[in-house]
């Protein structure tokens, strides 16, 4: 099943909305897009122009007519009916962008009251959590499955979303036949191809990604480490620390897959991906202001490498090959198991100013300790939990 069942209108869209932000490489986002400078520069003037569907031949008027008090109700209900989860504040920043003068935000609530588009909600609010935003795109993203779906024709669907900390950005929403960290693996390699490496990951504890709470090292936390990516993890049992994506998986289940039921993952894969332009260049987002995430968002300019980097370590280092298939590495007349995840990899082994202590280090990053008078003690990828400050 190819990654990306997205049009060329999307795409274009998409490509306009990363471009016209204010220090984007536009030739090298043409590169990634696939497209020649010649026609990322031809659509780029067109949008320039005032044309919004990046369609061949665009239909749309240059300018929008004076609407009627009936006009204006139609074209509030027309949003809703296209997106039935939004509210006043959306709709309002729609037809603003439609060139339509909106009315009050009370009207237009009252617009979709009196048309049944509102249903009171039942209970009371919860306590809003404590918000953190990191302070520019690909600082941090956040990454996550939105649990799982039954498939009309067999299987099941688990939907992978990451998003970027700062923008709000969809970077990735990949229908996966699986949460195994091959398949992990394999749809963050496209996305980093396409919007360059993040300093590093958000994601919680479970596989792929940790081994429970207590964050053992894993073959994904290895691999993004060789890219240069950070993987942290949130306090145990506090899913406040991932807001940003529990909140994004909720508007995703709202809007997506909320009464519908879908035959396969290409079936998935399509709605997603016609979801994702929408939440990325036309939803607007009240943390953002009632902006749009693409308004935030630029792709990172350090690229995805065409081969893994190799891990080098300085002439007359103690290094050592953990074993492949019992995890050990030999020192001292001993054997040290190592975590499983290293299988393979060449670590050093370095003093401390403690007689008999030793690092275990993967490139700069401690990974074990081995005291000669003690059994090995792991070292996390990260020490510390994440925290929202």
């Amino acid at each position: 099943m190819p990654w990306r069942e997205v049009s060329t209108v999307d795409q274009r869209r998409e490509f306009v909305a990363l471009a016209s932000v204010e220090g984007s490489n536009r030739r090298e986002l043409c590169r990634r897009f696939g497209i020649s400078a010649q026609t990322g520069y031809k659509w780029l003037s067109r949008a320039a122009q005032g044309e919004r569907s990046m369609k061949d031949r665009s239909r749309r008027p240059h300018a929008s007519p004076l609407r009627s008090v009936d006009a204006i109700e139609a074209s509030v209900l027309a949003i809703r009916d296209a997106h039935p989860v939004w509210g006043a504040r959306k709709i309002e920043r729609l037809l603003i962008g439609d060139g339509i003068a909106p009315p009050a935000l009370s009207t237009i609530h009252a617009i979709l009251k009196r048309h049944g588009r509102v249903v009171p909600p039942a209970g009371k609010p919860g306590q809003p959590w404590q918000r953190f935003e990191k302070e520019a795109p690909n600082v941090m993203w956040q990454m996550d499955f939105k649990g799982h779906m039954a498939l009309g024709r067999g299987g099941d669907c688990h939907p992978l979303t990451v998003i970027d900390d700062h923008s709000r950005y969809a970077v990735c929403l990949q229908a996966c036949a699986n949460e195994q960290a091959n398949t992990v693996q394999n749809a963050m390699t496209r996305t980093f191809e396409r919007y360059g490496l993040p300093e590093f990951i958000l994601a919680d504890n479970g596989s792929p990604w940790g081994d429970g709470p207590y964050r053992g090292w894993t073959k994904l936390g290895v691999w993004l480490l060789k890219l240069g990516i950070g993987l942290h993890h949130g306090r145990p049992y506090h899913p406040q620390t991932h807001g940003k994506n529990e909140r994004f998986n909720r508007t995703l289940k709202a809007e997506v897959f909320a009464m519908r039921r879908f035959q396969d993952l290409c079936d998935v894969q399509r709605a997603l991906e016609a979801w994702r332009t929408v939440y990325n260049l036309e939803r607007p987002h009240e943390a953002l202001g009632q902006d749009v995430p693409a308004s935030r968002y630029i792709p990172n300019p350090r690229p995805m490498p065409k081969t893994l980097p190799i891990v080098e370590y300085d002439d007359g280092e103690i290094v050592r090959t953990v074993d492949t298939t019992r995890s050990y590495i030999s020192f001292k007349g001993k054997h040290w198991r190592m975590p499983q995840a290293f299988r393979g990899e060449r670590l050093a082994i370095r003093p401390t100013a403690n007689d008999g202590v030793f690092n275990v280090c993967f490139g700069a990053h401690k990974i074990a300790e081995i005291d000669l008078n003690r059994p090995v003690s792991y070292v996390s990828e990260q020490a510390s939990t994440m925290s929202p400050d």
